[in-house]
């Protein structure tokens, strides 16, 4: 009598494959509709937590597949070493996550001037859903953010005003921040307003050559009458450039100029906001910078990497004019 040996099938290494690939699969639908589409953040999290749970779900039924491939030869060995790999990515995401919240300070909005932080020209307002975010910025966080971020600092740069401006405008693109196009489109509409001419008095007309001839009884002519002066006269101006020159109306009485704008992260793309202002004080310009995570009360220490990278550029753009 012939004895056929029958294999063993691992069920456990099989759902363990079935699992990690949904969490893979909804991981990068949640990617995709996060970077380019319209989930916010807060969504995107939650997603992420939920393909992490399915992802160590998936590790014990394989690891379980494993043992029965090695003591009975059960199938199911390819199933559970794809199973782990394919788990990995959500959990590898969450444990990035879990261990920034850890290690970085609970800040979500940094900036170069903690006595005089740049105020926001509209304040960011977000649906937070299951996330919170603190209404203000205590003075305990900004303490701790001096204590653990000491290179934020404000910087001064020697020169005119609109060659520092296109400076922060180039870096500013260079890092992927977007300043509101409505706001500056506002500052380029607002013109000057033409000087009211004066009242013409005795029958003269806006065209005082036109109605002195049409009327030689009111101003009879003179040989050597001295040239009539004009009623508004130019007053040369420094000219800026085209760009600063439309937001100039909207600086503000001190002399700051403040730029707000946004940018998302390059990978997950996290959305931040970011303000910019330059104040002129003699012959030096001074920069300060603010950037807030717009969700939740933790930005993992991405806010002061934004401002960190963009300082370092700024300095070496403006390398040939800012003081030593």
């Amino acid at each position: 009598m012939t004895v056929r040996f029958v294999r063993p099938v691992s069920s456990s290494a099989y759902l363990a494959k079935k699992m990690a690939w949904s969490s893979l699969l909804l991981l990068l639908m949640a990617f995709a509709a996060h970077r380019f589409g319209p989930l916010t953040t807060p969504s995107f999290l939650a997603v992420v937590i939920l393909c992490a749970v399915l992802g160590s779900l998936s590790i014990p039924l394989a690891l379980h597949g494993l043992v029965q491939l090695w003591t009975t030869g059960a199938q199911g060995g390819i199933a559970s070493a794809r199973a782990i790999i394919l788990a990995l990515p959500a959990i590898a995401l969450f444990a990035v996550g879990m261990y920034l919240s850890e290690t970085r300070p609970a800040l979500f909005d940094v900036t170069t001037d903690i006595a005089d932080p740049p105020a926001w020209q509209k304040q960011p307002v977000a649906d937070q859903l299951w996330l919170s975010q603190p209404t203000f910025v205590s003075p305990a966080s900004r303490e701790l953010q001096e204590e653990t971020y000491p290179g934020i600092t404000s910087r001064r740069y020697e020169g005119a005003l609109d060659r520092v401006y296109d400076a922060v405008i180039k870096v500013a693109a260079a890092n992927r921040i977007k300043f509101d196009k409505d706001k500056l489109a506002k500052g380029q509409s607002q013109k000057a307003k033409p000087a009211p001419s004066r009242t013409p008095q005795s029958g003269v007309g806006a065209n005082g050559a036109a109605s002195s001839a049409s009327n030689p009884a009111v101003n009879p002519p003179a040989t050597d009458a001295a040239p009539p002066v004009p009623d508004v006269v130019p007053i040369p101006l420094p000219r800026p450039s085209p760009a600063l020159a439309s937001l100039l109306p909207q600086a503000q009485a001190k002399g700051d100029l403040s730029l707000q704008g946004s940018m998302r992260t390059f990978i997950l793309g996290l959305p931040f906001d970011v303000v910019i202002r330059l104040r002129e004080e003699e012959q030096t310009v001074l920069v300060d910078m603010r950037v807030a995570s717009r969700y939740g009360s933790h930005d993992l220490g991405l806010s002061a990497g934004i401002a960190q990278s963009y300082l370092r550029a700024l300095d070496a753009e403006l390398l040939g004019i800012a003081p030593e």
